[in-house]
């Protein structure tokens, strides 16, 4: 059906549910379990989930190379024909978004929609500056000073600021545990990612979740999406970069929702 031909399947993969097609695109630093584990199951009840773990996440071997858009892109598009999707919707997180964004303008004969959450078409200033101290606290080793930063950066003010110091500290240490070791080419890899062409080329019904507290990409950004992708839907919710931790239920339904009008 695609008119570019896919390349082996190389990149671990989860698979759960039954019903159309979801492929999953996750965000830097984190796998398919660390960015959507808390709606996995609620999205695999109404659908045949299929998500990807890049380089240096989940079971995927670290890269020896800079990572590519385009590999990501078709890697998340293989793996879900390879389970058997011809056709499929596709739900991009963070870095995800440009991976999803690069999938359905490569692949568009496959993809029956697409819901972007939390990312950017390209780096403004603010990304010019936050994923570079990003990479060289990954690089560093010191995974601390490192979960410091991504807990300040990531987290809504308003969950940031209801935390007791206790259940902060907690926050922390539990994002030292799961930083992936693929990391430091996660982020040499997002400042890279501009998929600002394939915007108005974007066929399949569009929704942009814009996180309306994010420190790591702006709403500005995430009106842009809406702006160029042809006929895109934007819905807000109020939470930092990390909605599957503030208000996961809600960022579930946000999807689940528009997919049942959409996906076939």
């Amino acid at each position: 059906m695609s008119a570019r031909t896919l390349p082996e399947a190389t990149f671990a993969r989860t698979v759960l549910g039954s019903g159309p097609g979801l492929a999953l695109a996750h965000g830097a630093g984190s796998s398919v379990a660390g960015t959507f584990g808390p709606i996995l199951e609620g999205l695999a009840t109404r659908h045949t989930v299929v998500g990807v773990d890049y380089p240096g996440s989940g079971d995927t071997p670290r890269s020896a190379t800079p990572l590519s858009l385009d590999d990501l892109a078709d890697q998340l598009v293989t793996a879900a024909v390879t389970e058997g999707l011809d056709t499929f919707a596709l739900s991009g997180y963070s870095l995800g978004g440009p991976v999803a964004i690069r999938a359905a303008a490569r692949h568009p004969e496959r993809v029956t929609a697409l819901v972007l959450t939390a990312t950017f078409p390209h780096r403004d200033n603010h990304l010019a500056l936050a994923l570079p101290i990003w990479r060289k606290l990954a690089e560093s080793g010191d995974r601390e000073v490192l979960a410091e930063y991504l807990t300040m950066m990531a987290l809504g003010a308003d969950a940031l600021e209801a935390m007791p110091a206790e259940q902060l500290q907690q926050a922390i240490e539990f994002t030292a545990a799961s930083v992936a070791e693929g990391t430091p080419e996660h982020a040499e890899l997002a400042p890279r990612a501009d998929v600002r062409d394939d915007l108005p080329h974007i066929k399949a019904p569009t929704l942009v979740i814009s996180t309306t507290q994010d420190r790591f990409t702006s709403t500005r950004l995430h009106h842009q999406l809406a702006d160029t992708i042809p006929g895109a839907q934007l819905v807000e919710i109020h939470t930092g970069h990390l909605p599957m931790v503030e208000r996961p239920e809600e960022w579930q339904k946000l999807i689940t929702t528009f997919l049942a009008r959409h996906s076939a």
